[in-house]
This record gives C-alpha cells, sequence and structure tokens, in this order.
C-alpha cells in the first residue's frame, strides 16, 4: 500500500492541474451518512423518524411533508446539523492540505457546504447540486438565490411538535411565493447566475489543462452519481497525460479496463487514505 500511497503523491506534485470529484463517500468518511438509520440520525432526526416514518436524511429531503411548518422544521434541521457552529473536519482539512499549494478545482454533488468550511475558495467550486444553506424562490420566479443562515437557525432552533412557527417561514422577496432550500431535489432547482459562473469556470479549468499533466482525484463517488464520475473517466481516456486517482471502499472501487493504465484505485477509508497521504507528504 505505501508503494500505492506513494505513486498518489507523485502524481500530484508533478501535476499541472487537480481536479478534485467528491460525493457521498467522502462525507461519509467525515462521520455524515445521509443514506443511513445510524445513531447520528437517530439522535439527531429520531423525532421526524417517529412522526413521518422515513429512516435518513436523504428520505427526509424528498418526503412529502404536509405542511410547510413541517418541511421547514425538517430542512433548518438539517442545515443545523451539517453546518451550526461547525468546523472543518480533519478529512476536509488533509484534503485541503494536500492540494492547496497546486492549480486545482472542485466539482462536487455534497449540499454540506463542507469545502467552504475547509477554506476552499468558492471560485474553485463547483456545487452540481446545490448548497443546503441557501435559498430560493420554489417557482423560480428570478434567477437569484439567498443565504439562508440567519432564518435557517432560528426555524432550527425554535421547534415543536415538528413544526416551526407560521411567521418564520421564508417567502420569496419578489413574489411573495414558496422558498426552498437550494439542492436539487425536483424541477424546480434554480441554476442561477452564481451556479452558471461555477459551471462555467470548471468548464473553462478543463480546458486550460488540456495537454498538460492532470490529476482527476475522485472522492467517494459511487457508480450511480454519472455526473463526476463518467467525465473523468472519459477525460481520462482522452487525455494523453492524464491520471485518474480514485480513492473509495470495497464495490465502489472500479476503474474500467480502457483506462487502467493511466489510473490508481485505493480500497479504505479515505479519512485514512488521506490522513496518511498528509503525513508522508
Amino acid at each position: 500500500m505505501e508503494e500505492k500511497y506513494n505513486e498518489v503523491l507523485k502524481k500530484i506534485k508533478e501535476a499541472d492541474s487537480i481536479v478534485i470529484g467528491a460525493s457521498n463517500g467522502l462525507s461519509i468518511s467525515e462521520g455524515y451518512h445521509i443514506f443511513a438509520e445510524n445513531l447520528a440520525f437517530l439522535k439527531n432526526f429520531g423525532d421526524f423518524r417517529e412522526i413521518h416514518g422515513f429512516h435518513s436524511i436523504i428520505q427526509g429531503c424528498f418526503y412529502p411533508f404536509p405542511s410547510q411548518e413541517e418541511k421547514w422544521a425538517f430542512f433548518s434541521r438539517m442545515f443545523e446539523y451539517f453546518l451550526y457552529k461547525k468546523e472543518a473536519s480533519p478529512v476536509m482539512k488533509n484534503l485541503y492540505e494536500l492540494v492547496k499549494d497546486k492549480n486545482y478545482f472542485v466539482v462536487t454533488s455534497n449540499i454540506d457546504n463542507h469545502f467552504t468550511l475547509a477554506g476552499f475558495p468558492k471560485e474553485r467550486l463547483f456545487e452540481i447540486e446545490g448548497n443546503c444553506r441557501y435559498l430560493q424562490c420554489s417557482h423560480g420566479c428570478h434567477n437569484k438565490t439567498y443565504l439562508g443562515d440567519e432564518i435557517l437557525i432560528k426555524m432550527a432552533q425554535s421547534q415543536e411538535n415538528g413544526k416551526v412557527s407560521s411567521n418564520l417561514i421564508p417567502k420569496c422577496p419578489e413574489c411573495g411565493g414558496r422558498m426552498q432550500v437550494h439542492i436539487e431535489l425536483d424541477g424546480n432547482f434554480l441554476r442561477d447566475k452564481s451556479w452558471q459562473t461555477s459551471c462555467d469556470a470548471y468548464q473553462d479549468f478543463i480546458k486550460k489543462a488540456h495537454g498538460k499533466k492532470i490529476v482527476f482525484l475522485e472522492l467517494g463517488v459511487g457508480a450511480r452519481n454519472q455526473m463526476i464520475k463518467a467525465p473523468f473517466m472519459k477525460l481520462t481516456n482522452m487525455e494523453k497525460n492524464a491520471t485518474y486517482i480514485t480513492l473509495n471502499k470495497g464495490g465502489d472501487l472500479y476503474i474500467p479496463e480502457a483506462i487502467a493504465a493511466k489510473s490508481i484505485g485505493i480500497d479504505g477509508d479515505i479519512a485514512e487514505v488521506l490522513q496518511q497521504l498528509v503525513q508522508m507528504r
């Protein structure tokens, strides 16, 4: 394994550009498992389980709450769980330490804002499916999202019987209609100016890296998450000087034969792997 770690460090050191792709597996390594009915879920969302019957955070995100008061009770609690008075995890600190002096860009389907929390600048970050701290008009009546920290934490900390007070429920400042958290849960997800700027920055980064030594560093991306995995594999195959590095567990570690010679796969706990890599630098 040490030989693989050294190979990864060598590729990162030599790279002209690094593209980080991250999904749920990275969050799981931090201790946030949105698909699990584990102790953390029961501790933080057990009352929602009792009232509504769902068994994970991800089920809560797609649950058809009977009222806006109940919906905002859940989403504000989720914001509190991910972000309120939180510092960057050792996992994210190690990832930042590994690439901070390199020319890098991050594309992620995670909605927890943990990259920003760890110091990754917004101009180097594309959150494909949004971010749980921002709000948008449910009808998309105008092309803008809003930072929701203040109202979200107020709702999270003043809940009773699984509901928030009606007078705390945010309304669209333009049309007066319903708001929703800016994460991709339905066809109303707003690809606003900020989202499009990040998307363009990502595409521009890829274009500028063409022909150079580029590393695609994939962290905890499952086989079904083709919005990250498929482009990484395609670009690795197309780019002469590309290297595909994937960190994942067991059955989720997959490298197709077409790019096997240009790839490094490490099967293990992402938290432990990143810590080891930083220590060996």
